[in-house]
């Protein structure tokens, strides 16, 4: 079945090649002769969760790359579950850093695009100036991942209307204040050839289970033990996925990182408290002098 974009949908920046000869959507903000901060976001999300952040490293004099990971947004689906790995996703990371001849930039990323960071560094297949871990680190909770995985499951058979699918996002965001505006959610579904509305991302990214990140953390340990870079650790303290003792014991394997911990945002800090979060970041390069 087909699912075609809403009308009005951002466009990319441009289109880059990843690994498998999957394309690779990017936006991104500031002059390129600026140092580069890459931006990845979380299972789920689009590379949209990044613009007011994307902007704020402008403004500070950095050049923010944006990019919608494979099976998200506008990047390609690749078909099969073994596409959707975190080496799969760190092989793309690698290829748009080579792309734009890019020399070590500080490497953001969100949940699942901090593991595809953290596996990028760990397993030396790029490299970078800085890390920024976004309420991720080898030691999430079991539990909080079904609920990442189990919110993106519903709607498997589409919505009627952009109303339904704001309704289940304030379900799962209830901590938030106020919930997506119906006209805000159109640029991460898809309109199928049914006439239903659909998430952005390609199924087969969901035959995970979770116990296939037993084996994750696993592998995410043994690439945290080669970070050499400096690190700074986000957490959002409403989150689910990263309890603090799980952030105190990365600490401890890691302690060359600094740690913020921004009290009233759940995992997704930088949707929750984007002003936090981005000047806890833009402190951190400044003090790194990166």
């Amino acid at each position: 079945m087909n699912r075609t974009r809403l009308p009005g949908t951002p466009d990319p920046d441009f289109m880059l090649m990843g690994a498998h000869d999957n394309q690779i959507a990017i936006d991104t903000w500031g002059k390129s002769s600026h140092p580069a901060v890459i931006l990845m976001h979380g299972g789920g999300q689009t590379r949209h969760a990044w613009k007011g952040t994307g902007q704020k490293l402008a403004d500070a004099n950095y050049y923010a790359i944006s990019m919608d990971l494979r099976g998200h947004g506008d990047s390609d689906w690749v078909g099969s579950e073994a596409g959707y790995t975190e080496a799969e996703l760190a092989a793309d990371l690698a290829c748009v850093i080579k792309e734009l001849k890019l020399n070590k930039p500080v490497l953001v990323g969100a949940s699942l695009g901090g593991m595809a960071a953290l596996t990028a560094i760990g397993f030396e297949k790029t490299e970078a100036s800085a890390l920024v871990l976004v309420d991720i680190v080898p030691g999430f909770t079991k539990s909080g991942a079904a609920r990442v995985l189990q919110f993106m499951a519903m709607g498997a058979k589409g919505f009627d209307s952009l109303d339904d699918i704001k309704a289940i996002v304030k379900t799962y965001q209830s901590h938030r204040k106020s919930s997506h505006k119906s006209d805000g959610l159109s640029k991460n579904v898809r309109l199928g050839d049914d006439g239903r509305y659909y998430w952005h991302w390609d199924p087969a990214f969901l035959k995970r289970s979770t116990d296939d990140f037993l084996q994750v953390q696993d592998a995410l340990k043994e690439c945290a033990k080669n970070i050499n870079v400096p690190t700074l650790l986000v957490r959002g303290g409403l989150s689910d996925l990263l309890t603090d003792e799980g952030a105190q014991e990365f600490l401890k394997s890691c302690p060359q990182a600094d740690y913020t911990n921004v009290t009233d945002a759940a995992h997704m800090v930088a949707g929750d408290r984007n002003d936090i979060f981005t000047e806890a970041v833009i402190s951190f390069l400044k003090k790194m002098e990166v």
